[in-house]
């Protein structure tokens, strides 16, 4: 018999749709119903204002989720079990507050968290060194380098001895450690007395902690890829990840050779293995490289050999892809009668898919080509066909509904007014998540690139009323920073 899911699986999975106001809710419901059944204090509500916090901390709430854990841990523990669960709660704590940047009370709470797991557990037993590795972490982002160390050390000594999968995460963060002190010693040991998907672990790790705005992370990242290779091959799907990752830092740091290096070298190894859709994404990304390094003529010829590769798989909505980002290359090119037949193709090809984000996409790269080129009419057309199916949140729909309206206003280049459309967005987001009766006008402008909120009430709110008001709103600034801050171009 399938067991159904809990509250927090089911909140998790909404998050993964990018329904965050429905995760919220679904949390803050069953907070209310443990609470009215245990009681405010009780160990079951400390438990769930620990999974509301996590929901919030996934949805970029740090501030709520940091308080849902002050609460959890304030609780008094009834048993084993439940004083496990406050352990937990307070590392968690910890890290939402390490990621506020709140480092001196996160240091407080994570030290504190490691005198209370020596304490229950020992200093032998894995559950302590759960403990140390954060610490270690963040007295690493603090610049306590050699403070770190020493920390780190015992984690990966302790999770070593037992034989714990997560000796991964510590040796990933020992190594991160280790290059920041600059000693020269060998970043990655001891990976050919590891299993496998331990030593992939590790690449995860690295990549995921990689700084994108610091040089010297390539370095480490460099290393990371050389030891793979060597461990478990060119072809191993962890290589070839990261070496994607040493592409896309190359990318941000400016190393746009560096960054063509290792595409090409992910491109070879799919070719090698006969992954033909990879190896059509890899061919994308090498040409987006090749045009921004200045190669226009090897950008334009990858293009024109990813069609290829499209045609030899035959799906609609990647010859699509290939052809949108094939016409605005041509267009930057200056090649314009060429770019046209591209981006109208690219459009018939997603007609053809079951892909509505596809069609979208084309028609709004479209319009916008039609529209700069003064055919205004043939740009409304398209331009309101592609935001007819796509989520209006959508970066390339933002960009669409606001060339849109450029062209209502008779403009050939140009958006309209961006601002105004994100704020109608953020506007048209919390509307839909309160009470008809509620609200009597509710301005949005954004200021200085943020959101500026003027709300007049039509009744004074219910004290639930005005919570979920508060709420509302932390949301839609979390999900509107998160998805929309930065408006890209269609392509």
């Amino acid at each position: 018999m399938t067991t159904p899911p809990t509250a927090v699986e089911v909140a998790f999975a909404l998050l993964r749709e990018g329904r965050m106001g429905d995760a919220e809710n679904l949390m803050t419901r069953e907070l209310q119903a443990v609470t009215d059944k245990h009681g405010h204090g009780s160990p079951e509500w400390a438990s769930a204002q620990c999974d509301l916090g996590n929901v919030l901390l996934n949805a970029d709430q740090l501030d709520r989720a940091i308080e849902c854990y002050r609460r959890a841990v304030s609780a008094t523990p009834r048993d084993h079990e439940s004083r496990k669960e406050q352990l937990t709660c307070r590392l968690n704590l910890g890290l939402a507050l390490r990621m506020a940047g709140r480092f001196d009370e996160a240091e407080t709470e994570l030290r504190l968290g490691v005198q209370e797991r020596l304490a229950f557990y020992g200093r032998e037993h894995a559950g302590y060194a759960f403990g140390l590795e954060p610490l270690a972490d963040l007295l690493r982002q603090r610049g306590d380098v050699a403070g770190a160390r020493q920390v780190v050390e015992e984690a990966v000594a302790n999770l070593w001895r037992n034989g714990h999968e997560r000796v991964a995460s510590a040796l990933a963060l020992r190594a991160a450690i280790v290059h920041a002190g600059g000693t020269g010693e060998p970043l990655f040991v001891g990976l050919d007395q590891l299993p496998d998907q331990v030593v992939e672990e590790i690449g995860r790790v690295v990549i995921q902690m990689l700084d994108h705005d610091d040089p010297a992370t390539r370095p480490l990242l460099t290393s990371l890829v050389a030891a793979l290779e060597e461990r478990l091959g060119i072809d191993h799907q962890a290589t070839l990840n990261a070496l994607s990752a040493l592409a896309n830092l190359g990318r941000d740091l400016g190393d746009q050779v560096g960054r063509v290096d290792a595409i090409e070298r992910v491109l070879a190894s799919y070719d090698r293995q006969g992954r033909q859709e990879e190896a059509l994404m890899a061919a994308l990304g090498l040409a987006v490289a090749q045009g921004e390094v200045g190669d226009a003529q090897a950008a334009l010829g990858t293009y024109a050999s990813s069609y290829a590769r499209a045609e030899r798989i035959g799906r609609p909505e990647l010859r699509s892809q290939v052809l949108r980002n094939w016409g605005l290359a041509l267009k930057e090119a200056g090649q314009v009668d060429l770019a046209e037949q591209r981006l109208t193709e690219a459009v018939n090809q997603a007609r053809r898919g079951a892909d509505h984000e596809m069609v979208g996409r084309a028609c709004i790269a479209l319009g916008l080509f039609l529209q700069h080129e003064a055919r205004l009419s043939e740009a409304r057309t398209v331009l309101e066909e592609g935001l007819a199916v796509m989520d209006p949140v959508h970066p390339d729909a933002i960009i669409g509904r606001s060339h849109l309206g450029a062209v209502l206003d008779g403009r050939t280049c140009g958006c309209g007014d961006m601002a105004g459309t994100i704020a109608d967005a953020f506007r048209g987001f919390v509307i839909t998540r309160l009470p008809a009766d509620l609200l009597d006008r509710l301005d949005v402008a954004i200021v200085d690139g943020d959101f500026k909120i003027d709300v007049a009430l039509r009744r004074e709110p219910t004290e639930s009323e005005l919570e979920r008001l508060n709420d509302v709103f932390q949301t839609a600034h979390a999900e509107f920073r998160r998805r929309i801050s930065e408006p890209r171009y269609a392509g």
